[in-house]
This record gives C-alpha cells, structure tokens and sequence, in this order.
C-alpha cells in the first residue's frame, strides 16, 4: 500500500492538533498547581495566655515558602518579630510565631515562595481584646481576701477555751458537794459514838440538879436530928 502525499499531510495535521492539545491541559494543569499568594493567611489567636500569629500555607503544589512576619510600630517603623519556612500542602500547613500582640495592632506578612515574593494582600489587625494575661492578677489577689479569714478561725479556738473553766468549775462544784457530804456524817457517827447530843446536857443538867437538892436533904435532916437530942 503506497502512502500518498494527501495521507502524510492528514497524519502530520493530526499530530499537530494532538501536541497542541496536551500542551494546552499541561499548561492548565502547571498553572492550576503554581503557588500564589491566595494560598497563604494569616490569623492573630491566643495560646493560652501568650498572643501567637499562624499563617497557614494551602499550596497544593507543596513549594517552599518562606514566611516574614513584621509589626508596625508607631510613626510607620517596622520590626521583624520572626522569619519560618514552611511547605504547603492541600490540607494546610501552619506555622506559628511567639507574638505578645497588643489589641488592633497591625501587622505585615511577607511570603517568598517560587514565582511569589509579596506580601499578604490585606495587613493583619489583631482582635480589640488581648489574651488573658492579665487574667491571673485578679486570681492572685483573691487568695489574699480569704488570709484574713483564718484568724477568726484561730481566736475561735480561743473563745472556746474560755468556757472551758466554766467545765473545769462545774466539774469542781460536785467535788464539793461530794466532800461536805460526808462531813455531817462523820459527825453524826461522832456525836453517837461518844454520846454527846443536845439531849445529853439536858439529862446532865437535871441530874446535877437532883443532886444538890438530894445533899441538902440531907443537910437539913441531920441537923434536924441534932437540934432533937441537944433538947
């Protein structure tokens, strides 16, 4: 089979159209892959009570990016604060800078990433708040309101210990009921023992009483009985 002239033409037509539309798909497929600057953000948060930056690369492409974090000062004076490469990735690749960042603070972020070498195109202003840094003095004076309260709690023992006496008195007040007790007792067993009572002096007195009037009886009989035999 000979090949006509016609033949080559056609095949060498459909090559050309075959180169070109694979050149066209690489081209958009490069072109979709290439990093941008759209591919990068940059956050302003707290980690904990310390202010952090992050800047996130989402470059699908995973080129090397290096990222330059600077804060605007006062009268339009820069300051670097930090400089991290990092490789994107589809998901998102973070980095984080160490940022004690004031309230509505603002700052510049440079990328450097292949054919991008430009900044982030809006400028970051931190939130109207800070983090809670100042949080713990509060939580730090307030133990110092509950210190007085303890000595209450030490003169309450105090107090306690004055009533204390009171049981000790108590305690004496049956003693010394207990030891009078006794006392008319033991005078009691005395006063049996030898005798002696109120109603044993009567019995004495009577009986002394007799007494005399007995000797004078007998006075008086004796002498009666003289004056009989002298007459």
């Amino acid at each position: 089979m000979s090949i006509t002239h016609r033949g080559v033409r056609r095949s060498v037509r459909i090559l050309g159209v075959a180169s070109a539309s694979a050149a066209v798909v690489l081209g958009l497929s490069g072109s979709a892959l290439a990093c941008t600057i759209s591919d990068f953000k940059a956050e302003a948060k707290c980690d904990g009570n310390k202010g952090v930056i992050v800047v996130t690369d989402t470059d699908a492409s995973a080129t090397p990016a290096t990222i330059t974090v600077y804060r605007e000062n006062a009268g339009g004076v820069e300051k670097q604060i930090g400089q991290q490469k990092v490789t994107g990735s589809a998901q998102g690749a973070q980095v984080t800078f160490s940022e004690n960042w004031q309230p509505k603070a603002t700052y510049r972020v440079h990328v450097t990433a292949g054919r991008v070498d430009q900044d982030l195109q809006n400028l970051l202003t931190t939130p109207a708040l800070a983090c809670k840094t100042d949080s713990p003095s509060p939580t730090a004076s307030a133990p110092s309101k509950p210190t007085p309260t303890p000595t209450p709690t030490t003169s309450a023992p105090a107090e306690s210990a004055t009533p204390t006496p009171s049981a000790s008195a108590s305690s004496s007040a049956p003693a010394g009921t207990v030891g009078n007790a006794p006392t008319p007792a033991a005078g009691d067993s005395n006063l049996a023992e030898t005798g002696a009572g109120s109603n044993t002096g009567l019995i004495a007195g009577i009986a002394g009483a007799l007494v005399v009037v007995g000797g004078g009886a007998v006075y008086f009989g004796m002498r009666r009985r003289g004056a009989r035999g002298n007459g």
